[in-house]
């Protein structure tokens, strides 16, 4: 495909240094989790990450087992790379990720430097880079020394094949303890990525981001719509097309119990009254503490990353905006802490 950028692609995002980095994300980003795996055509896939690049979308966030298939998603986005995206990959910030199951045996998850080196240099060819701008840890391995994990990091960075490396859903000891050994062997933990909404709070509630705002660590929230939870589309009872109706889902029955659709109701008159969706409202939400650097978004078409990134168009929330939406999920949080067995991501 032909493809030149536009040229006012910089004009409108909103950019944010990852907590004390040099780096910076837009406000936006977006995820290629389950939705851009095999079942997606490249043209489709095209048309979606151009108009997100079109528009400042600078990051696009991956993982070994994104999928379906696992590994079907970096080689989508390597064949879009190369096709329409090559003469920009100075202007992109990729990430993936390696913790969950990939493979057979004993090395195709968690966090062995035996499992974390050989996903990276699979997840390279896959996508036909040199190097990726952010890998992470994508759980953290309860099995494992920290200290090995970790170290298999900072050699991805001195060998040149990351430049920057993060974890994500790690607990707060645990986001301490990773932040600690690093910085020991001279490499930043540059950004955590957390699920985090309105409905999904435990990285404020087990002290994870006030230990990133302190340690200077930058924070992407992943799941910031709840799995679409808070586009309201499950009060409507509108199924068609959302994860509600898939075999292999990661939506789970706590998402949708009755106490958290009648939160979401509530929040959708704050919105109305804001003239935004609940879908820019949500995001707004997530964005609004300094914590917080980025917003990832997933989306099966380009009308939903359109209605996302309208939520730039107001960002800001009042003091009454924001009690009045702690009062209206207080009865509809979920329990997602990230526990080291039985994790969903």
């Amino acid at each position: 495909m032909t493809y030149k950028a536009h040229g006012a692609r910089y004009d409108n995002m909103v950019y944010r240094h990852s907590g004390r980095s040099g780096l910076r994300f837009p406000a936006i980003s977006l995820g290629l989790w389950q939705n851009f795996g095999g079942t997606r055509d490249d043209e489709s896939a095209a048309e979606i990450l151009t108009y997100a690049f079109d528009r400042g979308v600078t990051h696009f966030d991956l993982a070994n087992n994104y999928g379906p298939p696992a590994g079907s998603t970096e080689e989508l986005f390597g064949r879009i790379l190369k096709k329409a995206f090559r003469p920009y990959r100075d202007e992109m910030i990729v990430s993936t990720k390696a913790g969950y199951y990939m493979w057979p045996g004993p090395y195709g998850e968690w966090g062995s430097r035996k499992s974390m080196m050989a996903s990276l240099e699979q997840s390279l060819g896959r996508m036909g880079l040199d190097y990726v701008d952010i890998f992470y840890s994508h759980r953290f391995d309860p099995n494992t020394p920290l200290e090995e994990t970790m170290g298999a990091l900072a050699d991805m960075v001195r060998q040149g094949k990351a430049l920057y490396v993060g974890i994500s859903s790690y607990p707060q000891a645990e986001t301490r303890e990773a932040y600690r050994i690093l910085n020991q062997m001279g490499v930043a933990c540059t950004i955590h990525q957390p699920s985090y909404s309105m409905l999904n709070r435990w990285i404020e509630n087990d002290g994870t981001m006030d230990a990133c705002g302190e340690l200077g660590i930058g924070m992407i929230a992943f799941s910031p719509l709840a799995q679409g939870v808070l586009s309201g589309k499950y009060n409507r009872g509108d199924k068609a097309g959302t994860r509600a109706e898939e075999k292999n889902t990661s939506l789970r029955q706590s998402h949708v119990e009755p106490n958290v659709l009648a939160a979401v109701d509530k929040v959708g008159k704050i919105a109305k009254a804001r003239g935004q969706t609940m879908v820019q409202l949500a995001l707004a939400w997530v964005l609004r503490r300094p914590e917080m650097t980025s917003a990832l978004v997933g989306v099966r078409t380009l009308e939903q990353l359109q209605e996302n990134l309208g939520a730039l168009d107001n960002l800001t929330l009042s003091a009454d905006e924001s009690a009045a939406i702690d009062e209206a999920t207080t009865g509809g949080q979920m329990d997602l802490m990230p526990r080291p067995q039985g994790w969903l991501r």
